[in-house]
């Protein structure tokens, strides 16, 4: 049976999607393809007709999630809030994808590594556009400074076995953030 175009454009957003979440949740090592298209619910063999290899599957994940991530608007404080919560330090499966996936991104192909670069380029943007009473150079500064220390702080909240602990790092994170930037809103 003949699948549609559509219908293959389905099947590929789903398989993405489900290889985000198992990356983010177990790492690249631990998930195989067929996991991946069990998931999907669709079968192993199908693979191909979607990715040339795990590889390209890895760097186009990471493209699709990483613009996902990107993307929205908002209040940078509500972001802020949300980011640096209990919630998404719990998470990882449906968290951020730098916070889950950044360490091991250094063993993966250029194509991965490059779609990363494009990722933090696009938060990066996302933060210093919050910041337009600053000067370009501070901007940047400014927004560079806090998405590293976002992303740090739920990687280390994450990594460690002191509820108490976990919970100060991301509240003094946000707090530190706060007092640098103030409260602004992304555009």
């Amino acid at each position: 049976m003949k699948v549609s175009r559509e219908q293959m454009a389905q099947n590929r957003r789903r398989i993405l999607d489900v290889a985000s979440r198992l990356f983010r949740d177990k790492g690249f090592d631990a998930v195989g393809v067929a996991e991946v298209m069990k998931a999907a619910g669709l079968t192993h063999g199908g693979f191909y007709g979607h990715f040339s290899s795990k590889e390209d599957l890895i760097a186009q994940t990471l493209a699709h999630v990483l613009a996902a991530d990107a993307g929205g608007g908002g209040d940078l404080q509500a972001y802020l809030d949300a980011y640096l919560s209990p919630r998404h330090r719990d998470n990882a499966a449906g968290g951020c994808p730098t916070a889950g996936l950044a360490a091991a991104i250094r063993h993966q192909s250029p194509a991965a590594r490059s779609a990363m670069t494009e990722g933090l380029r696009s938060q990066i943007d996302r933060i210093g556009k919050a910041l337009p009473e600053l000067d370009a150079a501070e901007r940047r500064r400014a927004a560079i400074g806090s998405w590293v220390a976002m992303v740090g702080a739920v990687i280390l909240a994450r990594a460690i076995d002191d509820p108490a602990l976990s919970d100060e790092i991301l509240e003094q994170t946000r707090a530190w953030i706060d007092a640098g930037i103030g409260q602004v809103s992304v555009s």
